[in-house]
């Protein structure tokens, strides 16, 4: 699968001036940038810098992000799932994964994550790819938001759903392990029938596995 990329961008006006929101950027365009401190929730911010610029180079790899004129203050990445993960298991060429969406903290509030999948969406590229995300509670910044976990759901769904991804049933288990949790899914309108029906079966793998066994008994 040819996985090509098209550059979107738009312009946000806020209290704190005008942020550009644009992408997929290549390693060579972030690198222009400086890359805000504030931008450490998943590892300390220069080497998380670093990461998001080898996810650039991936193939498959997509970086939207939110700027200053000269500082990355957010971003979301598109990636194939973790290889030790159940999603890449049918290793899935149009099956890609939102693996992180992050704004500094004093940046939030401006609905810039919504805008950075709103951008993400805008390539028409995006309508052959089954896109899903992981929601898991632990994951989420609680004490920084003030939100019970209920709430705080509300409030990533909704900013989901501007992206076009909804909640789907599925029987991994840490996402069953808590009612919180809960697998967000866009489905690209060129997507094939048998694309969709393989993914349906990798969201039920565990009965999947189940019935393989029984039919092996």
């Amino acid at each position: 699968m040819k996985h090509k990329k098209n550059y979107q961008s738009l312009k946000l006006e806020t209290e704190k001036g005008e942020i550009t929101i644009e992408g997929p950027l290549s390693s060579p365009e972030l690198m222009n940038f400086n890359f805000h401190e504030g931008l450490n929730a998943f590892r300390p911010a220069k080497k998380q810098f670093k990461a998001i610029q080898e996810i650039a180079d991936f193939d498959e790899g997509r970086i939207i992000i939110a700027r200053t004129e000269d500082t990355i203050i957010g971003y979301v990445t598109y990636l194939y799932p973790d290889p030790l993960e159940r999603w890449s298991e049918f290793k899935m060429e149009d099956l890609i994964e939102l693996g992180a969406i992050e704004i500094a903290a004093s940046f939030r509030g401006h609905k810039i994550g919504s805008r950075l999948l709103m951008v993400s969406m805008l390539d028409e590229e995006m309508e052959n790819y089954i896109v899903i995300s992981t929601e898991y509670y632990w994951h989420w910044d609680l004490k920084g938001k003030q939100l019970s976990v209920w709430d705080y759901r509300k409030v990533m769904e909704k900013m989901m759903f501007v992206g076009g991804l909804t909640p789907s049933p599925t029987d991994d288990p840490e996402i069953v392990s808590h009612p919180a949790n809960c697998l967000m899914v866009r489905i690209g309108s060129n997507v094939p029938e048998s694309s969709i029906e393989k993914f349906d079966r990798l969201r039920f793998l565990q009965r999947e596995k189940y019935r393989s066994l029984r039919e092996g008994i």
